[in-house]
């Protein structure tokens, strides 16, 4: 699977560790930024992830930020991008079971970098199940090509 992963400085660290581990696990991974522990703005690495997924250069995205709100936020604003925070195992499963979501969004301040590259494993082996939430999802779907010009 590809995958498109960025943060600000301060997920940098949890970035780091994700880009070894999915790389290990196989994925082919996309540094997206930041590119060190310095001051970086959350938007440019979330538009730049979400862009990817938006668009089919990337399967999925990952995101971390300080709290993971804002890049969900972020995320979110861009076309056929279903962003999700992922506080734990249980989230990182049912985001994906029920609500297809192609970006995950972390904490950079409330998780450890372990804990990061389980919630992603999590997340990416687990399968959209349709049905019901297929219908919701299309739901949006609809409502997003009808309303973003």
């Amino acid at each position: 699977m590809k995958i498109a992963i960025g943060s600000d400085h301060r997920g940098f660290a949890h970035k780091e560790r994700l880009l070894l581990a999915l790389e290990i696990d196989g994925h082919t991974v996309e540094d997206c930024g930041c590119q060190g522990p310095d001051a970086a703005d959350y938007p440019d690495a979330a538009f730049v992830v979400a862009g990817n997924v938006a668009d089919g250069r990337a399967d999925a995205g990952i995101l971390i930020c300080g709290s993971g709100i804002g890049m969900s936020i972020t995320a979110n604003k861009v076309a056929r991008v279903r962003a999700s925070l992922c506080c734990d195992l249980e989230a990182a499963q049912t985001t994906r079971r029920h609500n297809d979501s192609n970006v995950m969004c972390l904490s950079g301040d409330h998780i450890s970098p372990d804990q990061a590259v389980e919630f992603a494993r999590q997340w990416l082996d687990t399968e959209f199940e349709g049905g019901r939430h297929g219908r919701r999802v299309d739901k949006i779907t609809a409502y997003e090509a009808e309303h973003w010009k």
